[in-house]
């Protein structure tokens, strides 16, 4: 199976060439690797170094405009892969791409992401495009 840490470089092409007339929700699924791997050698856990790319990159989410809008504790995959077991789940909200890619583009975040690098073992980021929430499916 293979890991996805960090997006190719096709994929954010693709991303930053689909434009918004609105909001872009990006549902995060994260899994953590038991120690983190850093190129100086050092050694925390992956939930740790996760927890220093969101603070590190809290004030560049927020200085785009973008917030979490959901999170929540993984419990059981009902339908799908069972080895896909996610640490952190959540969905951040950019109020458009040009705003996510601003984000990624930032040195500041660019700094950031190498703890996510370290810490992350697989992880799935999925745009969405926000629709009204009903009582009804789909």
């Amino acid at each position: 199976m293979a890991d996805h840490v960090n997006p190719e470089r096709e994929m954010f092409k693709a991303f930053a060439e689909m434009k918004s007339d609105g909001p872009v929700h990006m549902l995060n699924l994260v899994r953590f690797k038991e120690t983190a791997t850093y190129e100086d050698g050092t050694m925390v856990s992956g939930a740790e170094a996760y927890a220093a790319y969101g603070r590190d990159s809290a004030p560049i989410l927020s200085k785009v405009g973008g917030r979490i809008v959901w999170s929540g504790d993984f419990d059981l995959t009902l339908i799908g892969p069972g080895e896909e077991v996610w640490d952190i789940a959540f969905i951040a909200e950019y109020p458009s791409s040009d705003a996510f890619v601003e984000m990624v583009k930032n040195e500041d975040y660019q700094r950031a992401v190498r703890h996510r690098t370290a810490g992350v073992q697989d992880s799935r980021l999925i745009r969405m495009s926000p629709k009204a929430a009903g009582e009804a499916f789909g």
